[in-house]
């Protein structure tokens, strides 16, 4: 049954903490790669493996920060606690991630890599609770789409600004980045977060608490069962897994697209006001959308336009600058209703899941969905590193630039454009097996209103 919608203000407050989500998966995974093969000499292959190893560990620590805030009893409600402990830890170890490391080569990709685990594990503190949230806001099928919109308006904020803003910093001195660049954009960045995060947890202190099932007290083990029980979020956390996947091939090798196919460092912030532009302006549209055809028609449409567009993209040493940014933008309107529609869709599988088991286990979900998440954008900067090092990428420090071989140069357009287009296809099929749908939920509802009359 539809409910009174959600007051603005509190839409605004839960909407500030994609600032956080937006700007820790966009920066990394947009300079990190870049920062350690071309300013302190590390190895593509390995660089790549320093970027993975610390998202790996999300699948380990998000289902306990998801378990833990199901089970958080607390003035400031189960989720909330937890907000602000991420809010406390992940812009310090942020700033130190691209801080500059005393040394290059293989000890600098474990110094870096060592702050990006501790950066990874406040971010899971902060981020796991945060998705579970809109389930516990709102029961109705579409209000929690219009929630996602303001989250996801913001998160298109955070990313056009972040990944505008960073690259612009790290360059600020002109031609290549440098350390000093690196350092500034570090302590920007980290104080963009903080102030997010903590207005986050104070803009969300009056947020209704839907009445939910006693949390759900279970091991590991028992939440991957959980998972292998709900069908439609296996199925959402494929296409997830495919997007996320050709998203971080996409953002590791940006830096790359820019500098060594467009031949223009600078052009890494107007690729994102064109990928990022259509989710601030179209994102309303991608509501109607899903309203008319469903959340499932969507993103098939969203998927599609992604798809192409960055199949386009490939023909850029054709076509030249422009035509380059016009296929962007085609790729930010699907990326658009990917990440608004994967979210509602995501909240749906929660509420899918407390009417089958009668238990609440929101945080569960929200954390294996995380880890996944998180593990696929990292993923994307290990295989461009594999493929730039098994195309003869040659690292290198500011004071010694090199030319590259014309086989890392293809593998560059090969993996800023081409691979992620096609991993789409994963995507779309996934898609059309998933069913959940708001008449599906509302069945289900009914159902269980009426096992509860017959035991009274």
């Amino acid at each position: 049954m539809p409910t009174d919608p959600l007051p603005r203000s509190l839409r605004i407050g839960y909407g500030l903490g994609s600032f956080a989500a937006g700007t820790f998966s966009t920066v990394p995974g947009l300079l990190l790669l870049y920062y350690m093969t071309n300013s302190l000499g590390v190895p593509a292959g390995l660089a790549g493996l320093a970027i993975f190893l610390p998202k790996a560990w999300d699948l380990v620590v998000n289902p306990f920060v998801g378990r833990w805030s199901d089970r958080t009893v607390s003035r400031m409600g189960a989720r909330r606690p937890w907000l602000l402990a991420g809010a406390v830890a992940l812009p310090p170890t942020f700033v130190m991630t691209f801080a500059g490391s005393p040394v290059t080569g293989v000890s600098a990709a474990l110094y870096v890599g060592g702050w990006f685990l501790l950066a990874a594990t406040a971010y899971a503190l902060f981020e796991v609770p945060y998705k579970a949230m809109p389930a516990e806001m709102t029961d109705d099928y579409h209000e929690q789409s219009a929630l996602l919109t303001w989250r996801m308006g913001f998160l298109g904020l955070a990313i056009l600004l972040s990944g505008g803003l960073a690259p612009f910093l790290v360059n600020i001195d002109g031609g290549e980045p440098t350390l000093g660049g690196y350092r500034l954009m570090g302590v920007v960045i980290g104080a963009v977060m903080l102030v997010a995060m903590v207005a986050t947890v104070l803009g969300t202190a009056r947020a209704p608490r839907i009445e939910r099932a006693e949390a759900e007290h279970v091991t590991v083990r028992a939440q991957l069962a959980a998972a292998r029980g709900n069908r439609p979020f296996l199925l959402l956390v494929g296409l997830s897994s495919a997007q996320m996947l050709a998203v971080g091939i996409m953002l590791a090798g940006s830096p790359y697209f820019a500098s060594y196919i467009l031949e223009d460092t600078g052009a890494v912030t107007t690729l994102f006001l064109a990928l990022i532009g259509p989710m601030i302006m179209i994102m309303p549209l991608w509501v109607r959308i899903s309203r008319r055809f469903d959340k499932r028609g969507g993103m098939l449409a969203a998927s599609l336009l992604f798809m192409v567009g960055g199949m386009a993209l490939s023909a850029t040493p054709a076509f030249g600058w422009v035509y380059a940014h016009a296929c962007v933008v085609l790729v930010g309107v699907g990326y658009a209703g990917l990440q608004l529609l994967q979210l509602s869709m995501l909240a749906d599988t929660l509420i899918y899941d407390e009417l089958r088991s009668g238990k609440r286990r929101a945080g569960v979900f929200t954390g294996l969905w995380t880890a996944v998440e998180t593990v696929m954008l990292a993923l994307g900067a290990l295989v461009l590193g594999w493929i730039l090092s098994a195309a003869g990428f040659v690292s290198s420090e500011p004071d010694h630039p090199v030319s590259q071989p014309d086989s890392a140069i293809n593998a560059i357009l090969f993996g800023a454009a081409l691979a992620p287009a096609l991993l789409l296809t994963i995507a779309i099929a996934c898609t059309l097996k998933y069913d959940l749908s708001a008449e599906r939920l509302s069945a289900l509802r009914k159902s269980r209103a009426a096992d509860a009359v017959d035991a009274v």
